[in-house]
């Protein structure tokens, strides 16, 4: 075996909530490689400010938290899955106390401690557990400690996943995964590892828009390996877009939490109006594709740059208190949110489609699991609810960590080493111009014809525009070395096809998918998933 070759129980690709938690529930006698693109807090879990959804209030049920998932899902989810995933919310927020998190508490009506809940849009309850507006943080710097610490995790930072390795079972017909090639961006080497199982847990795909919450590693490589290997994928024409980022030159990806509408904060226009009621009886507290449009609507009728988010009636003690880092950030760019209104733009926030899985977390290909962002489970249909996502990450990896448990139990055969890695043909790339050119220019066509608001015309022109810059990647992915720039743009190439055959295939209007050319929900023809089935791809 190469020197550039590991062998392991489990890999996993990706180190926010699902893939630690995922790490952490293993048997401590499984050998585990954790593989992250940069370093091991560098997720969307680490970003997110507002919380985890889960029914912690005696005046709240089970019941009303599914319900509010299948109306903000506007009748797309999987109704079996949201049941799920609800009913183990108090034992996954159980499992984060354990493990160390502290959520923000505050004394009850006789003196006693208990856990402070937010509202957010969609939810008919104050249900949000957090740790003050840094919930993400706190999350992921506590299961890092955990990880860091557990003798059977090796971490792999700075390593960029290329492509899976699989090979056919002896009945000729079904495929297994058996491994992975990553990139030591480093060393500048490519490393195999080999394992009967492999789980993603990589993220979503928001960075393939020109603006976006979400930090620069969130280029979909999961969704893109996996579709390359042979599994489907659904739903990936629902890109949900945070309603309210910090407009600002130099906050590129700042995002205001939901939480600051759910604590009574005001939408305005330029001229300090409020326009949500136009758009929704709920107002501020509508859920996040309704408030998108509607803050898109109003940006271009009247040709601002942005609208604003004013909580300043509530007095700086308050503001101070409940979004901390949020004052203390927006500050430092040169705004009192105390005092007047922050500057916003809605922007590509969240992947509501992904990889299919099953309850397990198993995708198509056996010894391949998804879990969190990177997968469709059916818990969010046509928009994620606020706050559902990291109790998704949670459920989930306990589910598939439960299941590679058993799997392991019961002797699995260490499957061989995949072929060394062929660079004989490649040579160093002296057009490394033509990748930050090519990532430019997918970046703003997505976000220019397959945005908040979409129609045929515009979808058509995406279309050509991603069949030639595909044919473009290729040839340059043909003849040199790889690096993380080129992986990554590769992976946002795939992603930006699948986004735009499944926009293609909705002929409606129906969540986070709006169309001008079909405006009316379509119950009829387009009351289900959309799934695409992948044709053959090449190996590497």
């Amino acid at each position: 075996m190469s020197e550039n070759t590991s062998t392991f129980d489990v890999v996993i690709v990706g180190s926010g909530a699902a893939g630690l938690n995922l790490a952490l529930e293993l048997p401590a006698t499984a050998r585990i490689a954790l593989i992250t693109k940069g370093e091991l807090k560098d997720s969307n879990t680490y970003y997110a400010q507002g919380g985890i959804a889960a029914v912690l209030d005696e005046h709240d049920s089970i019941e009303a938290h599914v319900q509010d998932t299948l109306i903000a899902g506007a009748d797309l989810c999987d109704e079996d899955t949201v049941r799920f995933i609800v009913e183990n919310g108090r034992k996954a927020i159980e499992k984060l106390i354990e493990y160390g998190v502290e959520f923000t508490t505050r004394k009850d009506s006789s003196g006693d401690r208990e856990y402070h809940l937010t509202r957010e849009g969609g939810h008919s309850h104050r249900r949000i557990v957090h740790a003050a507006d840094s919930t993400g943080q706190a999350i992921e710097t506590t299961m890092e400690d955990r990880v860091r610490e557990a003798k059977n995790i090796e971490i792999f930072e700075h390593h960029n996943a290329i492509d899976l390795w699989t090979e056919r079972h002896r009945d000729g017909r079904t495929k297994r995964v058996t491994g992975l090639y990553a990139l030591d961006t480093q060393s500048e080497s490519v490393k195999a590892f080999t394992a009967p199982f492999v789980v993603l847990a990589t993220g979503g795909v928001s960075k393939v828009y020109l603006y976006t919450s979400n930090p620069d590693i969130c280029t979909g490589d999961g969704i893109a390996m996996a579709w390359r290997a042979g599994c489907r994928v659904a739903n990936m024409e629902f890109t949900q877009f945070h309603p309210t980022c910090l407009y600002h030159p130099k906050a590129k990806s700042f995002l205001v939490t939901e939480a600051v509408r759910g604590e009574g904060g005001h939408l305005l226009d330029p001229k300090g109006r409020r326009f949500m009621t136009k758009f929704d009886k709920r107002g501020e507290l509508a859920p996040r594709d309704v408030v998108a449009r509607a803050i898109d609507f109003e940006m271009k009728r009247m040709g601002s740059e942005c609208m604003y988010l004013d909580i300043s009636h509530k007095g700086q003690a308050f503001i101070e208190k409940h979004f901390p880092m949020i004052y203390e950030s927006t500050k430092a760019y040169g705004f009192d949110m105390a005092k007047e209104p922050l500057p916003i733009v809605p922007a590509a926030h969240y992947t509501c489609g992904g990889v299919m899985v099953n309850r397990e977390g198993r995708t198509d290909l056996d010894g391949l699991y998804g879990v969190g962002e990177v997968t469709y489970t059916g818990l969010h249909g046509a928009n994620r609810m606020a706050s559902n996502s990291l109790l998704e990450c949670l459920v989930y990896s306990s589910s598939a960590a439960a299941d590679i448990s058993e799997r392991l139990k019961s002797g699995v055969e260490t499957p061989p080493p995949p072929p060394e890695w062929d660079e004989s043909q490649v040579k160093d790339s002296d057009e490394d111009v033509v990748i930050a050119h090519n990532w430019e220019e997918l970046r703003r066509f997505m976000w220019d014809y397959v945005g908040i608001v979409r129609t045929d015309k515009r979808l058509a022109r995406a279309q050509n525009r991603i069949d030639m810059l595909q044919s473009e990647i290729d040839e340059y992915y043909g003849n040199f070395r790889v690096s993380g720039d080129l992986l990554e743009l590769r992976n946002l190439a795939v992603c930006a096809e699948l986004i735009i055959q499944s926009a293609l295939l909705r002929k409606e209007s129906r969540g986070l998918h709006y169309t001008l050319d079909y405006a009316d929900v379509d119950d009829v023809n387009h009351r289900q998933p959309t799934k695409l089935i992948p044709k053959r791809y090449p190996k590497k």
